[in-house]
């Protein structure tokens, strides 16, 4: 196979032997510990696809901690989800994020000088998720909860790498081909008709800058799934709104070797899909906005570039040239492959992402920072047992509510002193 130089270790799966590998990294899992965190409202447990990836976590065994972040609305949501994860086998840490436990001891840290209580969202939720994993594991995999087509393979690509040492991964992100429904059709909407184009006019507007070269070399930016060591995960800031997977590429890209940094292939992925909306302030097109928001501040961040609204102006024009190119391709790729494809629908959702351009590109002339949530270093100079006490917050939230014997675990010195 002829591999092309990239920025990045792509890690491709020729058809593995999962049953080895999985051998392996049992045995690796005994000196590093794993943890999978998983953001989730309340809802998702009302879904189907949260059933089968607790069920396929079931039969994990390289997986010591299992890490929920629950938007609970009410003490009988909580309790419910108690209920729900009790067939895991593995350590679970349900980190009630908005219960009356957690949000005192974020309220605690606001009167030290530090506010996280005001953020909500998959950002602070991936925030609390890293800290209480972090105390107990090496290597931390991230997923959302509303994968369909999920299974134990999933996990095991995403961590594998990282216990491997020879391999000297520190970051590994998944991509994967985005395609479902009947009759089969192409999915991955914000990626195909908004990232993919944007940032080839990014490159047009400002050249081949390394950090858009970096960006290019992942075949699925958005993809919410990676995994990341624990030293990472106390480093990384966290944006707190959609524009989170781009915002976590930018930290990556400052804080690790390229050569330390992978993505692997997870073969055919579907999950819930989100609409469109009928503004800039809901569904996709607020994924949009946000995530140029990110891009227009790393690329800064990381570029030195000054961006105008002369700039704005030229990457809408420029985006709806790519996008259009964009489209024909997808249209010869769905005719030959005899996938359903709406053309002139894929253009109607381009003409309403140009116009998302413009809206973010006012909004970051406006606050170019963005909103974003400091890395768990800081948090831990504020308040230096932070993780302890937010890990002891799920362990009498569930002692309290569901009658179990409180018992505090032995967490390894280790792991607090690289804190």
């Amino acid at each position: 196979m002829d591999y092309k130089q990239e920025l990045i270790t792509t890690i491709h799966d020729f058809g593995c032997d999962l049953e080895a590998l999985e051998q392996r990294l049992i045995q690796l899992s005994e000196d590093s510990p794993t943890a999978i965190i998983i953001p989730a409202l309340y809802q998702e447990l009302e879904r189907p696809a949260l059933k089968q990836i607790r069920d396929h976590l079931t039969s994990c065994s390289f997986v010591k901690t299992i890490v929920i972040c629950l938007y609970a609305e009410t003490l009988e949501q909580y309790i419910n989800t108690v209920k729900f994860f009790e067939p895991l086998p593995q350590k679970v840490r349900i980190i009630w994020e908005n219960g009356p436990r957690v949000m005192a001891v974020l309220g605690e840290l606001r009167d030290r000088g530090l506010d996280l209580v005001d953020h909500f969202g998959k950002g602070i939720a991936v925030w609390l998720g890293l800290g209480v994993a972090s105390l107990e594991a090496e290597a931390i995999a991230l997923h959302d909860a509303d994968i369909i087509t999920y299974n134990r393979s999933y996990p095991l690509k995403l961590l594998y790498p990282l216990l491997e040492q020879e391999f000297g991964i520190a970051f590994n992100k998944a991509y994967y081909a985005r395609l479902g429904g009947n009759p089969a059709t192409f999915n991955g909407r914000v990626v195909r008709l908004f990232v993919a184009p944007v940032l080839r006019a990014l490159s047009d507007l400002f050249g081949e800058r390394n950090y858009l070269q970096y960006l290019h070399s992942f075949r699925y930016p958005l993809s919410g799934e990676f995994a990341l060591t624990r030293d990472l995960a106390l480093t990384t800031r966290i944006p707190a709104t959609w524009g989170l997977e781009i915002g976590l590429l930018a930290e990556v890209y400052r804080n690790v070797a390229h050569k330390r940094i992978a993505q692997i292939d997870l073969g055919v992925f579907d999950h819930k899909h989100q609409q469109l909306g009928n503004h800039s302030q809901e569904g996709l097109q607020k994924m949009c906005r946000d995530i140029l928001r990110s891009l227009l501040r790393t690329l800064t961040e990381t570029e030195q570039v000054i961006i105008t609204s002369d700039h704005i102006r030229a990457l809408r024009v420029k985006f709806r040239r790519e996008a259009q190119d964009f489209t024909r391709q997808y249209f010869v790729d769905a005719r030959f492959n005899g996938l359903a494809y709406d053309r002139h629908q894929e253009e109607v959702i381009i003409e309403r992402f140009e116009q998302v351009i413009a809206q973010a590109g006012k909004e970051y002339e406006n606050d170019p920072a963005g909103d974003q949530i400091p890395d768990w270093t800081r948090a831990l100079a504020v308040m230096p047992d932070l993780r302890e006490r937010l890990l002891t917050c799920c362990l009498e939230d569930v002692a309290e509510h569901t009658g179990q014997v409180l018992i505090h675990p032995q967490v390894d010195p280790n792991f607090k002193r690289t804190a």
